[in-house]
């Protein structure tokens, strides 16, 4: 506002410091990014978002908050080069609400007892710090200390517009449904949680996935992950794991889908000499095997009614005893014995159809759905398939590497991350990967092309009901509009035929068409021919 003093108000955080690294002697720099873990170069980091908003928007006072230490603090003036109050907040854990809370009020509540805080513009920068520092800075914002808005990304800074009234839209909803809300708030790239550094992106849903799967690791309580085939659910399960404090115990994976009825048994609960044909001895099973730490149950969807009987009965809390404990008897055996296992499932089964349609146990879900985690697949979190995709091919180029020591690594030019970033890929993370391995493979450059991408796509067939569609198709590059908007005609008059068994009348009604006639004079243009019962379905 024209006449008013513009004070600054921002904490610092890590992108700051990895900026700042880049202009230190290589001692200091590497000691800074040591300490804060993140980003793979100070390079990275750009100027960083309060240097970026201090050279594109004038202000009259600016502060800074920070939990750092003092000689950072120093370092980052100095580096700076324009004048700033500094003010040490001894803040132990940058995601504590009430702790964050209680500075960023005493701040702003002594800045309000000003003599001259009526003719002064208050301005909040969102970008530096934790996702918990700029909450809390809306909420105090929108509430007690009524503030400008900044946001910085790329070297370029903006005022954001904060369209809601948090007194009268937001805080009654929050109210209604606080866990939504606040997990919301509280979640973090999975680069600023301990134990999540393997999982890739930024995405509003990924980091919903990390914020949930964060409070679930400090408990000892089962959860149940759920996501499409190839979203990465034992990457996630092991996060969890490492996450909390059962680290530093085993970590036991078991594919329930990959093994028969007998010898899941066997390998989730053991057995005893003699049981049946082969078990020459006593051996314990997976959850005598993980004791102290955690079972991840992959594929549990899987497991056939005997099966889950018996886990549901392992499942079943002890009276008196942590969320833990279990009871477990070996095949065979006339005893139990005691375990301290903490159970993580996953499956990409709809459980809750398997249940309605009695192939699922109910009392089984509700044991195991103690905290359920949805993973999002990747096409739900486009923004971060070139990140996940540039990382993936540096894993590929070491082991190539390591293999191969002639090796030419491999790099995705800008219309392969179009591709990637374009293409839906049905078969996830993991149909990602194979189709990367293919392209290094078989592509003569270093330089891996859309052409190289969308070969091996090709050569990387998706089996079932996820498999590629028209719809795919990525734009431009030899894209005709005709050839697209017929093929998805043609593929819905396939679709319906072969839904409807061949025959016409109940296809057209399928399809909203007025009457067989129409439906005929359709598939002769396109020439489809007739499906029949008998034949298969495309």
């Amino acid at each position: 506002m024209s006449g008013r003093r513009r004070l600054l108000v921002q904490w610092i955080g890590h992108s700051d410091f990895r900026a700042m690294a880049g202009a230190m002697p290589a001692r200091v720099r590497e000691e800074i990014l040591r300490r804060i873990r993140r980003g793979d170069s100070a390079a990275s980091a750009g100027s960083g978002p309060i240097k970026t908003l201090l050279d594109t928007q004038p202000f009259d006072e600016v502060r800074i908050l920070s939990n750092y230490p003092e000689s950072w603090n120093k370092r980052y003036a100095s580096w700076l080069g324009r004048a700033a109050t500094f003010i040490p907040v001894p803040l132990e854990n940058p995601t504590d609400y009430r702790a964050i809370f209680a500075f960023a009020d005493s701040e702003l509540g002594a800045l309000a007892k000003r003599p001259d805080s009526a003719k002064t513009e208050l301005c909040l920068h969102l970008s530096p710090g934790t996702p918990a520092m700029a909450a809390v800075w809306l909420l105090l914002g929108k509430t007690r200390y009524p503030a400008a808005f900044y946001e910085t990304f790329a070297e370029r800074s903006w005022i954001t517009d904060v369209p809601f009234d948090l007194t009268i839209d937001v805080i009654p909803e929050m109210l209604r449904e606080p866990d939504r809300h606040f997990q919301h708030l509280a979640s973090e790239s999975p680069g600023e949680v301990e134990g999540f550094e393997n999982i890739v992106g930024g995405s509003r849903t990924i980091r919903e996935a990390v914020g949930r799967a964060k409070r679930a690791a400090m408990r000892s309580v089962s959860v149940l992950i759920l996501g499409e085939s190839g979203t990465g659910k034992e990457l996630f399960a092991q996060a969890i794991h490492k996450a909390g404090p059962r680290r530093s115990k085993p970590f036991l994976a078991i594919n329930c889908a990959a093994i028969s009825k007998t010898l899941l048994e066997s390998e989730l609960f053991g057995h005893t000499r003699g049981t049946f044909t082969g078990a020459d001895r006593d051996r314990g099973g997976a959850f005598e095997a993980a004791s102290g730490g955690t079972l991840f149950l992959d594929e549990v969807g899987e497991c056939d009614s005997e099966t889950q009987a018996k886990l549901l009965r392992v499942l079943q809390p002890i009276s008196g005893e942590g969320p833990s404990v279990r009871t477990i008897r070996r095949l065979g055996d006339d005893r139990d014995r005691r375990v301290d296992v903490r159970v993580i499932a996953a499956t990409n089964r709809d459980l809750p159809s398997a249940i309605r349609n009695g192939s699922f146990r109910e009392d089984l879900y509700y044991r195991l759905a103690v905290i359920t985690i949805a993973l999002p697949s990747l096409r739900d979190r486009v923004t971060d398939i070139p990140l996940i995709a540039e990382r993936l091919l540096a894993q590929i180029n070491d082991q190539f590497a390591r293999d191969e020591p002639d090796y030419s690594a491999k790099r995705l030019d800008k219309s392969a991350l179009t591709f990637a970033r374009r293409y839906s890929w049905p078969g996830n993370i993991r149909q990602l990967h194979n189709t990367l391995v293919q392209a290094a493979v078989l592509a003569d450059s270093p330089v891996l092309t859309r052409g190289d991408l969308a070969a091996a796509v090709g050569g990387t067939p998706v089996i079932g009901p996820t498999a590629p569609s028209p719809l795919d198709q990525p734009l431009g590059d030899g894209f005709k509009m005709e050839a697209y908007l017929a093929d998805i005609h043609r593929t819905l008059l396939q679709r319906a035929m072969a839904e409807a068994n061949g025959v016409k009348a109940q296809a057209a009604r399928l399809l909203g068409l007025r009457s067989y006639q129409t439906l005929d004079a359709q598939l002769t243009r396109l020439r489809i021919a007739p499906q029949g019962p008998n034949e298969s379905r495309r």
